[in-house]
């Protein structure tokens, strides 16, 4: 893993609040337990209490919830920068379980870590609320779009997002992304059937807007992908740092 200097997390912060010095010192703390996990296996189960929040630094994880029948509704997916179970943290109690999807590298942050760290610097602490409250606007985005958006417009919108999110740590941009994830994970994220998905993928291929192919997303025509979704990424709000 790199320093906290040249973390996803520092760069997701920093559009935010320019760190000083001490607040990077800080966050360098926070990465001090550095752990691997294996792909497939839950870091955190559905219901468990007493556990870490996670700095997710490489690699990709799905947050999901299973149903009683044994279906499972993928909430988000968490990328470089992102925190794992921070709210659960608080709450004491996680309501959902996140899987990483391929194998990753993450540190982990105790509760006692984050009440220092927030005690120490305020800033920082209202950067991490920044994140928590963008992480919230996307939960609403995903809700429209399940509620109320056409399938092509949801997929678009989701990829979207997706190539924002990992354009603000480095690792996507307006041409595509590198993405591990199946047609079953956007099914369970998007509210289709597998088969439903892979008809999108194709429509959306053939209207030359954008490939998923090999584990890469290419946009091929980015103004029309957005129209056809009516994506406004003013709720990333990561144009730029708000405080100095």
């Amino acid at each position: 893993m790199t320093s906290a200097e040249h973390s996803p997390l520092t760069r997701k912060l920093s559009a935010f609040v320019a760190l000083s010095e001490v607040e990077l010192a800080v966050l360098e703390r926070l990465h001090e337990r550095r752990r691997s996990f294996v792909a497939g296996r839950d870091m955190v189960h559905q219901g468990q209490s007493a556990q870490a929040a996670y700095i997710l630094s490489s690699g990709w994880v799905c947050s999901y919830k299973l149903q009683a029948d044994g279906t499972r509704q993928i909430v988000d997916f968490q990328v470089p920068g992102d925190f794992l179970g921070l709210r659960s943290v608080l709450l004491r109690t996680s309501d959902h379980s996140f899987e990483p999807i391929v194998d990753i590298e993450a540190a982990e942050v105790l509760a006692s870590d984050l009440i220092d760290a927030f005690a120490r610097t305020p800033r920082l602490a209202t950067a991490i609320l920044w994140a928590a409250s963008r992480d919230e606007a996307m939960v609403v985005e995903h809700l429209v779009g399940i509620g109320r958006r056409d399938a092509d417009a949801r997929m678009a919108h989701f990829l979207l997002e997706l190539g924002s999110r990992l354009a603000l740590v480095g690792i996507g941009s307006r041409e595509g992304f590198d993405c591990p994830l199946t047609q079953y994970h956007l099914a369970d994220t998007l509210g289709l059937s597998a088969v439903h998905v892979n008809r999108v993928l194709r429509q959306l291929r053939e209207s030359g807007l954008v490939t998923f192919r090999d584990g890469r997303v290419t946009f091929h025509d980015y103004g029309g992908l957005v129209e056809l979704a009516e994506f406004d990424p003013e709720y990333l709000d990561q144009t730029g740092p708000l405080l100095k």
